[in-house]
């Protein structure tokens, strides 16, 4: 779910953008307070692909201002 690429990205809405982003970003901070509590997380690249889309849908929205 959290792997977007940017042509993904460009063909979102404004809305759906900074929804997508309170999800994914909801998502990393489960992900991180389940590694602290039951040690490694499932799939250890998911969280730092997590933060790279966040860094994409930033990265639009700023472009749109």
């Amino acid at each position: 779910m959290a792997i977007m690429r940017m042509k993904e990205i460009r063909e979102m809405s404004k809305e759906e953008l900074e929804k997508r982003l309170d999800e994914i970003r909801l998502d990393i901070a489960k992900e991180i307070a389940q590694s602290k509590i039951g040690g490694a997380p499932e799939n250890p690249g998911r969280i730092r692909e997590m933060r790279r889309t966040v860094a994409r849908i930033l990265t639009e929205l700023r472009k749109r201002r």
